[in-house]
Order: C-alpha cells, then structure tokens, then sequence
C-alpha cells in the first residue's frame, strides 16, 4: 500500500475541506498514478470532490461509519478495510486522504509519495512530518520545477519498517 499528496513547507495538506494550492502538475502526477489503481479514502475526502462523486477510472474505498454513495465501497472500520484490501494487489492501493486516515495507514504503507510545495498555505490539516518519522526515508526527489506560480518537488519516502496488515 502507498500513500499520495501534497504537502506545503510544514506538512499541511488542506484548509477547510480542500487543497490549498492549484498544481495542474500535481494534479496530472495523481490522476496517471492513481488510474486504474484502488484509493482509500475517509468521507470528508469523498465529499471534497466535484459532487461528493468518487474518482472516475478508480475502485473507490471509502470508510465511513455510514453507508455511502453505491459508486464506492464502504467499510466501516480498519478491520473491514484490510479484508477488503486483500482483493488486491498491494502496489495497486493508494491512500489519498484525509488526515486522519492518512495518520491511521502511513505505518502500513511500503512508500509515500509527496509532492512537496515550497510555501506555507495556511493549513488546518496536517500529516506527520515524513523527515522526521523513524523508519521513513527520502528515496527520491525531483529537481524543483515550477507548478501555477509554486515551486514543487516531487519526493517518495520509503518505509523500511511497514506495519503487517493483519
């Protein structure tokens, strides 16, 4: 399992429900990792999307105390979610949000792949600073490049110590 996002200067990764920056070029980098592929997601990210409708070209997972959208699979704890996930092939899924479910599955995931933007957008949604996160480290970084007025680098952390999914 994988984790994918964005992140400003200080590991925020959205304000009010929502991104904070505009990066067609991040945007591109998700939608041709992600397709085709299985995302994990909690229901305020299902609902940050155009219509609250799940990701197109995607098996859609979302976990969610309540049953949602028929368009997406619903399990209602992390028990449920990995018997679900065992349906595929782990380099297949991406967590993609929100917060706290990216706290709860970056231990299990084998790598995060984080597009690092250099400003702040003043974030009310954080996740763990992946730098200082024991058994996390940079594999890869992009040369930095200019996304919509932002300098972004395009970064995948390895965890050497993944949590077993039981």
């Amino acid at each position: 399992m994988k984790a994918i996002f964005h992140a400003d200067r200080n590991w925020g990764i959205g304000k009010s429900n929502d991104l904070m920056f505009s990066l067609p070029k991040d945007m591109k980098f998700f939608r041709e990792t992600t397709k085709g592929k299985v995302v994990v997601m909690g229901l305020n990210t299902l609902k940050s999307f155009p219509d609250g409708k799940p990701l197109k070209n995607r098996v859609n997972i979302v976990l969610s105390l309540e049953d949602v959208d028929e368009d997406v699979i619903t399990v209602h704890n992390f028990e449920e979610l990995f018997e679900e996930l065992e349906k595929y092939p782990a380099d297949d899924v991406f967590v993609i949000g929100g917060a706290s479910v990216y706290r709860a599955l970056i231990p299990y995931c084998t790598d995060v792949l984080v597009t690092k933007v250099d400003a702040s957008g003043g974030a009310d949604t954080f996740v763990p600073n992946l730098d200082e996160e024991e058994g996390f480290r940079l594999e890869f970084e992009s040369e930095p490049q200019n996304d919509n007025g932002y300098t972004i680098r395009f970064c995948t952390y390895h965890n050497d110590v993944p949590k077993e999914v039981k």
